[in-house]
């Protein structure tokens, strides 16, 4: 999965800016033309199939705004350019947006829950059988990544820990030509990567993200000041992903033409495409990713995901603790300190989806 932590040096939690309403939110200035990120990855590829299917056009149409789906080429630079103030929005892990955009003092809002990874980041090793066998070994992996994580939860569920294993830190373009090479026998990775490594003479899937549902989560977040000021840009965005959602699962000639356009733009073939969105469990629904957003199961593998970042040192050097920065939930419910809240999930707009209102 295209997931990778920022090592740009950050501010820190909390540092000052625009003046804030009484909910926290810097308050902006409302606008009507808006640039959202993307980058390459299977749950992120319905975006620009819309804007090319003129679903993006009528839903900002509907609302008087325009919307561009803007590619950015490498994923971590979409999240940088997104907290720099140059996008108003980007598609990212929940823990990118926590500890890039949130971690360095931009106020996020969480405005879709697309999809989470079912299978598409994985731990292979060669010459074994089980997450076990990887004790003492050498694992290549993007570290301080969701792969670093995924490695992290495997070995707690194996009874194991990270200093069990020592890592070294690889490119994800060249994760397979590395585990090509007879002595390196250990590597995390994530699609399209993935099912490359897995087809190395003595190689064996010990863990993936199917037994952690959730806790690779896949989101489209939007600056909170904007929204707060532009309400219009996030029920334009709900009404694209969810009629976006309702064309590509149609098993029919329009269904498949949407995934192929959109296998076209991932530079991948239609079966290929296919087959990582059999590992990407796509909340293709409203009522479903709202359902989530309201559940108790979202702090709770919010809390997993906060609790990783913060001990490798990603919400940057002014947080000295798990709980500087805050995170909102719906219904009032908050991690961390809730006088610097900087991530927010939001279910207004799905819920408004849900309810046939948008």
């Amino acid at each position: 999965m295209l997931a990778l932590a920022s090592l740009l040096a950050l501010a820190g939690c909390g540092h000052s800016g625009p003046k804030a309403g009484a909910d926290g939110i810097p308050i902006e200035a409302p606008k009507t033309e808006f640039t959202i990120g993307w980058s390459i990855y299977a749950g992120w590829m319905p975006w620009p199939y819309a804007q090319e299917s003129g679903i993006v056009k009528k839903w900002a149409d509907k609302y008087g705004i325009k919307i561009k789906l803007v590619q950015v080429n490498d994923y971590v630079e979409s999240v940088n350019q997104y907290t720099a103030g140059k996008l108003d929005g980007v598609v990212a892990t929940s823990m990118d947006t926590l500890t890039i955009p949130a971690a360095g003092g931009k106020d996020t809002s969480v405005v879709i829950l697309g999809d989470y990874s079912d299978g598409n980041d994985g731990v292979v090793l060669k010459n074994a059988h089980t997450l076990s066998d990887i004790k003492g070994r050498t694992v290549n992996l993007v570290e301080l990544s969701v792969s670093q994580y995924l490695l992290a939860r495997g070995l707690e569920k194996a009874g194991m820990k990270l200093s069990d294993v020592k890592l070294v830190n690889t490119g994800d373009a060249d994760i397979v030509g590395a585990f090509a090479a007879p002595q390196i026998d250990s590597v995390v990775t994530w699609n399209p990567q993935l099912s490359e490594v897995k087809k190395a003479a003595g190689a064996t899937l010990v863990f993936d993200s199917h037994q952690i549902p959730n806790e690779i989560l896949d989101c489209l977040s939007v600056s909170s000041a904007t929204l707060k000021a532009n309400p219009a840009l996030g029920k334009a965005l709900a009404g694209i992903w969810y009629e976006t959602m309702a064309v590509m699962h149609k098993d029919d000639a329009a269904g498949k033409a949407a995934r192929a356009q959109m296998a076209h733009d991932a530079g991948t073939t239609p079966a290929s495409y296919d087959a990582q969105l059999s590992t990407t469990h796509l909340y293709t629904t409203p009522a479903e990713a709202t359902r989530l957003a309201k559940s108790p199961d979202l702090m709770t593998v919010t809390d997993r995901v906060r609790q990783f970042s913060f001990a490798k040192g990603l919400f940057g050097p002014a947080a000295t603790t798990v709980d500087a920065i805050g995170i909102a939930f719906p219904g009032g419910k908050t991690l961390g300190n809730p006088a610097n809240v900087k991530l927010r999930y939001d279910a207004t707009y799905m819920q408004l989806a849900a309810d046939g209102k948008l």
